[in-house]
């Protein structure tokens, strides 16, 4: 998905949620599903009714802890790292005061029950979801009669702060996802303000765009990289506002870059799966060696796009060795290297991914998404929020009802709400394949005739992960880069998800650690690497430069004969709601 996502002016905004698995299957099955913990509620509860003497212990604490504030002797605070009552009244107004240090007592004390509950691991992570959402659910600052914020903006405004609240409210349930709104539907245009780097699209396809970047020095490498990005959300993540776009790095440092632009899928789309998408990378990797007469392409890949491109590597690196073994030529097209960005391929998970994601689960939300014939990514969005409440609900909860503000404009956060569809096909096969950490196993999973041999993947290989990423972890990004054959450099970032993305250049608050050595384990890794500031956009840009070849004068137009130009950047695959 790290810095704390409330805060709009994070790079890191939308971090805010467990893994891909944990994302695709709730959002198939709905929030409410997370609220009702089912057996695990049952097994709870018995766990407590056989530890009468525990309950009893956290009762009697906790009633010594509410006379101790009733009487004004409690010490009981917030955290330093909790902005919700730094409003000087909840510390300076004695009955907002005890009010506030009641409510820090109780919900401590419900926490520490289910922390002192015998429970076995997943059925404890999955109390922990509940209770602690419902603990930030009934905080005094998310009510509009006990907030000091919210009475002095209604005394300020008039009334009129309850009256945009309200308004707000009311516009925020009206449509999917039916949760607070992070910015302003307006704040940004694509084409303009975002994905705003020139090109021109140069293949259309049912699947995808395929956009071409129009180089912005006098000579350029020869062989070109091809971008795949996320199948969640749009491609313009890695083309954000200017100064802040990947994209526009690497074309500035004389890389021919291209990128796949997804198609938003519909119910007519439902069976596109592992295969279909592999194809198409195929395809588009054919097309950008053709367009720039290059014997080789770089693939770069983020997140879900990342297993995508792995998939492709593998089943071009089987193809490959027939022709090899008898000296024939390939008609496959080659990869001159494989960049992954915060990819999992191993997804071993024990903590709350694996207690919430199981095979009931799994099965259920893939029958739910075959039904419809794809996931909305409104419902992604709102497992989105709801995986981190604190932040991306009650926090914008008390913005924009409470307090009748706008949401603050910013460049991640509009990308993030302009949400895409997953087919039924692919949905299923991302699901299938975390759940049984198929990638992790040589044949574990078949694409195209395929078994998926991620050692077979002899390329050299720069993969990213983010050390405060709680989509992909990183120790789990390192466990991924030792699957793959060749020679490996890993790069851990300081950041989260997103963060590891746009991370521009001149970035002096963001590090990173980088190593050709992957074969220890990730911890010693990260004791060992060498650390370095700033952002690993510039170590990245002279990795690849080794590799692209020499240099030739850049072209004067875009496209060529077998691929014209069709339109001008982005395109209209990204426009499509």
């Amino acid at each position: 998905m790290s810095s704390d996502p409330a805060d709009a002016a994070s790079p890191d905004a939308p971090e805010s949620a467990a893994a891909l698995d944990l994302l695709l299957t709730q959002a198939a099955l709905g929030p409410l599903q997370r609220f009702f913990p089912g057996r695990s509620a049952l097994r709870f509860a018995a766990a407590l009714a056989s530890r009468p003497g525990l309950v009893a212990g956290q009762a009697s604490s906790l009633t010594a802890e509410l006379a101790r504030v009733a009487g004004g002797d409690s010490v009981v605070a917030p955290a330093a790292k909790d902005r919700r009552f730094t409003d000087p009244a909840w510390t300076g107004n004695p009955v907002l005061h005890r009010v506030m240090q009641a409510y820090l007592a109780t919900g401590a004390a419900a926490r520490d029950l289910v922390e002192a509950a015998p429970l076995d691991w997943r059925d404890a992570e999955r109390m922990r979801f509940v209770v602690g959402n419902l603990v930030d659910a009934l905080a005094p600052t998310n009510s509009l009669l006990l907030s000091p914020e919210a009475w002095k903006a209604a005394i300020d405004s008039g009334g009129g702060s309850i009256l945009t609240g309200a308004r707000h409210l009311a516009g925020d349930l009206a449509a999917p996802p039916r949760v607070p709104s992070m910015v302003p539907p307006d704040a940004f245009t694509v084409g303009t303000d975002l994905a705003a780097s020139p090109g021109a699209v140069v293949l259309r396809t049912p699947v995808y765009e395929l956009i071409q970047y129009q180089p912005t020095t006098e000579t350029v490498r020869e062989l070109p990289l091809l971008i795949v990005p996320p199948t969640i959300n749009k491609y313009y993540i890695l083309d954000l506002a200017p100064g802040r776009s990947m994209i526009e790095y690497l074309t500035a440092h004389g890389q021919q870059v291209f990128v796949m632009s997804w198609r938003n899928p519909d119910e007519r789309h439902a069976a596109w799966g592992f295969g279909k998408y592999t194809e198409a990378i195929i395809e588009a990797v054919q097309a950008v060696a053709g367009i720039c007469s290059a014997d080789a392409v770089h693939l770069l890949a983020a997140c879900s796009g990342g297993i995508l491109a792995s998939l492709t590597a593998a089943v071009l690196a089987d193809r490959s060795r027939p022709a090899a073994a008898a000296g024939a030529a390939d008609d496959n097209p080659r990869l001159a290297s494989l960049t992954l960005l915060v990819t999992m391929l191993d997804q071993v998970r024990t903590d709350v991914v694996g207690a919430l994601v199981d095979e009931s689960t799994a099965q259920a939300a893939i029958a739910a998404s075959a039904r419809k014939g794809y996931l909305d990514g409104r419902r992604l969005a709102e497992i989105f929020a709801w995986l981190r409440p604190g932040d991306l609900i009650w926090n914008y909860w008390v913005n924009n009802y409470l307090l009748g503000r706008e949401p603050a404009r910013f460049d991640i956060l509009f990308w993030n709400a302009d949400t895409t569809r997953m087919t039924a096909g692919l949905h299923r096969d991302f699901v299938r394949t975390a759940l049984d950490n198929a990638l992790a196993s040589p044949g574990g999973l078949t694409v195209l005739g395929t078994e998926i041999d991620l050692s077979r993947v002899d390329l050299d290989s720069y993969v990213v992960a983010g050390v405060a990423d709680h989509i992909c972890p990183w120790q789990s990004c390192y466990r991924s880069a030792q699957l793959l054959g060749g020679r490996t450099r890993f790069a851990l970032s300081s950041s989260g998800h997103i963060a590891a993305l746009v991370n521009p250049a001149d970035n002096k608050k963001s590090g990173y650690q980088v190593s050709d050595d992957v074969t220890a384990d990730a911890e010693s890794w990260q004791r060992a690497a060498p650390a370095e500031r700033g952002s690993w956009w510039p170590d990245y840009a002279s990795w690849l430069r080794a590799r692209s070849g020499g240099q030739i004068p850049a072209p004067p137009e875009l496209g060529d004969k077998s691929y014209p130009v069709i339109e001008a950047a982005p395109g209209s695959y990204v426009r499509a709601v």
